[in-house]
């Protein structure tokens, strides 16, 4: 994949979403001005879409990279909580064979980010309506990903090979608000990856738990791990 589609409105979200993304100038305009100015008017007019959806795309590479080392995604099923404006996902359905996203989802942007820890899980920046015209318009096909809306639909119970929430499970919000539904779909093989501060306190979740990435750069020092075998279900079967 050398280029991908995007709008401006698609743009912004891809910018509000991965702020690593952001420029010096960008960076100075937030500093300076704050939050709210920031998600509201810097994000939709001090931007350049090409250069963001370039950025964007080299990143997603990247972490597709790191991944593809430790999981074989050939014919999988997979579950994306908070992937945002999901590049990961278009790159694992160009570079693998046969697979099927579940993705879930916020559908609104809120009116100052500020990318902390919220124990509600309440903040969010994406819109489901652009997110299904991104997939659509980068190659992905209808029959091969469904999206959710984390406030408003049932969310997905069946087998999942694979679980991901890079930047998000654990990294802005609590685990725990998930776990009662994922004690519903890991099973023996699922693996889940995500980033967290704690990697050590998911030793007494999962039994396996094993260290991929180490984030120095990002808005929170965190650590990337894959995990398998949920130790509460496993005590309860």
């Amino acid at each position: 994949m050398n280029k991908i589609y995007l709008n401006r409105n698609i743009a912004r979200l891809i910018l509000l979403q991965r702020i690593e993304l952001l420029g010096p100038i960008q960076k100075k305009v937030r500093k300076l001005f704050g939050r709210y100015f920031f998600t509201n008017f810097a994000a939709k007019y001090f931007m350049v879409p090409s250069l963001i959806g370039k950025k964007y795309l080299n990143s997603m590479e990247k972490e597709y990279e790191i991944l593809s080392k430790y999981l074989n995604f050939d014919n999988k099923t997979i579950l994306s909580i908070g992937s945002g404006m999901c590049g990961l996902e278009l790159i694992i359905n160009q570079k693998a064979q046969n697979n099927f996203f579940h993705i879930i989802e916020k559908n609104y942007v809120s009116e100052k980010v500020t990318y902390g820890w919220d124990n509600n899980n309440n903040e969010a920046y994406n819109n489901l309506s652009l997110l299904n015209i991104f997939l659509i318009k980068n190659g992905m096909k209808k029959k091969t990903f469904k999206v959710y809306n984390f406030d408003l639909d049932s969310l997905p119970i069946a087998k999942f090979d694979i679980i991901v929430s890079l930047f998000s499970l654990d990294y802005h919000y609590d685990f725990n608000l998930y776990l009662d539904y994922l004690k519903k779909i890991l099973d023996e093989e699922t693996q889940i990856i995500f980033d967290t501060i704690r990697p050590d306190y998911f030793e007494n979740i999962f039994k396996n738990v094993k260290i991929l990435q180490d984030n120095q750069n990002t808005v929170h020092k965190s650590k990337r791990i894959i995990c398998s075998k949920l130790i509460n279900r496993l005590n309860n079967i």
